[in-house]
């Protein structure tokens, strides 16, 4: 019998770059990526905008020390926002409150004569200011002074003059100006309403600060 050939084994050969196929998937891979990267830039139309980097109070001067660049999705409102890098107006502002963290609305700034409020001290117990921080929001109650009993000073009884006014500064007993056992703490009082509160203070009313319910206030130690 005539005996069988026996297949020769072939050897693997080591892919080349040449080869057509290595090339095809390669390209397929870099096509996926490119396609993969623009797919996330379109899906992210966040734009960069200003948020407050603390408390904001009507009266005061803006710049770009108080704000922070933040990147969110607007959508069709982007224009009702200060855009970061776009700069902001030489004679800005603020004419409301903005929260720390909170967006910088273009509404919230103005003009200096566009502001609405006057600062404005008022000296009350150190219980009624402990808790207050700048950036408080409170009710503001009076007890006017009437005629005295003898050598005791009487008084009407509180009666709320301003609500949900702001709170810029807290000067503690040891502070310039306060004395002992008191505190000046200085409102933000709407303009209409100045010269009522200046009324009071020199008639000798005692004044009591009742914090808004949500108002920051100073964490206890």
């Amino acid at each position: 019998m005539t005996a069988l050939a026996e297949p020769t084994a072939r050897r693997l050969r080591r892919p080349s770059w040449r080869d057509p196929r290595l090339l095809i998937g390669v390209a397929m891979v870099l096509l996926a990526t490119a396609l993969g990267a623009m797919g996330l830039r379109a899906a992210d139309s966040r734009v960069p905008v200003y948020a407050a980097r603390a408390v904001l109070l009507p009266g005061e001067r803006l710049s770009l020390d108080k704000l922070v660049r933040v990147d969110v999705q607007l959508s069709g409102a982007r224009t009702s926002y200060f855009a970061a890098g776009d700069g902001l107006p030489s004679d800005g502002y603020v004419l409301r409150e903005v929260r720390a963290g909170e967006l910088l609305p273009k509404s919230a700034v103005g003009r200096g004569a566009e502001i609405g409020v006057a600062p404005l001290s008022v000296s009350v117990d150190l219980a009624s200011s402990g808790a207050l921080v700048s950036g408080s929001t409170v009710d503001v109650y009076a007890n006017k002074s009437v005629d005295a009993v003898g050598t005791t000073k009487a008084y009407a009884g509180p009666e709320r003059v301003l609500s949900a006014v702001h709170v810029a500064r807290v000067t503690t007993a040891s502070g310039f100006g306060a004395t002992s056992g008191r505190s000046a703490v200085q409102l933000l009082v709407p303009a209409a309403e100045v010269a009522r509160v200046i009324a009071l203070v020199d008639d000798g009313a005692k004044f009591t600060l009742v914090p808004v319910p949500g108002s920051p206030l100073r964490e206890a130690s």
